[in-house]
């Protein structure tokens, strides 16, 4: 009866030891936490969107910082335009008598003065040379004689433009002419990278072209360094209406994540991905009316890299 207490006993202990060890097995082992990990694991959890990236990095990435502000917000219309000489200081320079080119002195592009000589003509009248002279002070803008040319006064042998004050002509569609007035302000785009030109409407045309179905507004444009260019193509914006809000950010800056529109606020060397509510927008610039404050500095190009990588960050995490 005692040897078979005995063997019961045993039994039970062994399965006791056997059951333990099963379950050591299957229970993972607890591994130490190091300092480091700590305080990381910290940050994540106070900035749950967010990327580390020095100066070095953020300039090498081409990524432009703004600083969220009051701003005033346009509505425009957008009108497409072409640069001309101003007409009122140009001037077609002619022969006073019919004669050969005996010398030419000046070419496109040349600047002159008033009273420069821009060629020698030998008249057939009095078989004297004469001299062609500027009469006014600007830019050769074209020369319709060259050397041995018969020449005469039916046609200009050149064209002198003063160019520090050029003419922006718009095209404003019919549906549009209600909304333009002589004064009104629009900010011409030469689309050279450089930030637009503030303007005013100086003309409007009282006659509209049948074939395209629009009309000329014409702006006077202040051109001292030469930006504008004759010729080419301009855009401009017609303000219809302004208002001023608090705080507003490049709409350039916005960013969507997980269905939620953010900014990339800069705070010491980390961009957080800030959750904010948009208001009122015109091209350029978008309300914020929470999220960032007024103050704060931001991406405000080029964020999506910041976006991408926050994308691969996540993905290594995983």
């Amino acid at each position: 009866m005692i040897s078979r207490m005995i063997r019961y006993l045993s039994f039970i202990l062994v399965a006791a030891a056997l059951a333990y060890g099963g379950y050591r097995m299957l229970t993972p082992a607890r591994t130490s936490t190091t300092p480091n990990e700590t305080a990381e694991k910290a940050e994540n959890e106070d900035h749950p969107k967010g990327i580390s990236l020095s100066d070095a990095k953020v300039a090498a990435a081409g990524i432009e910082l703004a600083t969220a502000s009051s701003t005033v917000l346009r509505d425009s219309l957008l009108l497409n335009g072409v640069v001309q000489p101003n007409q009122e200081s140009l001037v077609q320079v002619t022969p006073r008598f019919p004669g050969i080119v005996r010398e030419v002195r000046k070419r496109i592009g040349d600047q002159v003065q008033k009273g420069d000589v821009l060629a020698i003509v030998e008249s057939n009248q009095s078989l004297t040379p004469y001299e062609l002279k500027a009469s006014l002070a600007g830019t050769v803008i074209d020369r319709q004689t060259t050397l041995g040319e018969y020449v005469s006064e039916q046609k200009p042998a050149f064209v002198i433009a003063d160019l520090s004050t050029v003419w922006v002509d718009f095209s404003v569609y019919r549906h549009d002419l209600g909304s333009v007035r002589v004064g009104d302000q629009v900010l011409i785009d030469p689309a050279d990278g450089r930030p637009s030109i503030d303007a005013r409407i100086a003309y409007l045309s009282p006659v509209g072209s049948s074939e395209t179905q629009s009309a000329l507004a014409r702006a006077i444009v202040a051109n001292p360094d030469q930006r504008l260019r004759p010729g080419l193509f301009a855009t401009g914006r017609l303000t219809l209406s302004e208002r001023k809000v608090a705080v507003a950010v490049k709409s350039s800056a916005l960013q969507t994540i997980d269905n939620e529109t953010v900014v990339f606020v800069r705070n010491g060397d980390r961009f957080e991905a800030r959750e904010v509510e948009t208001g009122e927008r015109d091209p350029q610039f978008v309300e914020v009316t929470s999220g960032v404050l007024e103050g704060d500095k931001y991406a405000a190009r080029n964020s999506f890299i910041l976006k991408s990588e926050m994308g691969k960050g996540a993905a290594d995490n995983d």
